[in-house]
């Protein structure tokens, strides 16, 4: 059975977007590629090695984004209960020392930790889902001990 790969609106258009993208650059490395194959004797050509492994890379990646595309199911509504969290949720957190973290929670595809969005599969949002206003979660970031972090407001923004 083939795994869904639950997207927001925001990523289904990304994925589109960097689908594009690789047809795109695939073109010009094809290209490239025909053109050093040209020149002669392959097994010495630098510029030949090079696109035939530019085009692998290209290839590998546009067949990981078509496998996604695939099983991409778009969550387009907003949940019945907005107090609760669910895919797609902000969730700002509040920990023991008073600092505040605000999480989003997306497809593994379009998950960007750095800008606070975490995968839906990541153990943290696993901990989050059906939780609401008020209750506690534990966290262990990094080497730290796990700490309590109450959820202070879950909010949805679909567009």
């Amino acid at each position: 059975m083939k795994r869904r790969e639950f997207l927001t609106p925001e990523g289904w258009s990304r994925l589109q977007n960097e689908i594009q993208e690789y047809w795109q650059r695939r073109k010009g490395t094809v290209s490239a590629l025909a053109d050093a194959a040209a020149e002669g004797d392959r097994s010495e050509n630098a510029e030949y090695i090079y696109r035939k492994k530019e085009l692998r890379e290209i290839d590998r990646r546009l067949r990981y984004l078509g496998r996604v595309n695939d099983n991409a199911e778009v969550v387009r509504d907003l949940p019945k209960d907005h107090r609760t969290v669910r895919f797609g949720a902000s969730v700002s957190l509040i920990g023991p020392e008073g600092d505040e973290v605000t999480l989003r929670l997306v497809g593994a595809y379009e998950a960007q930790p750095s800008a606070g969005e975490i995968s839906i599969d990541a153990p943290l949002a696993r901990k989050l889902l059906g939780k609401q206003v008020d209750d506690v979660v534990l966290w262990k970031r990094g080497d730290r001990p796990a700490e309590e972090w109450e959820i202070a407001e879950v909010r949805y923004t679909f567009t």
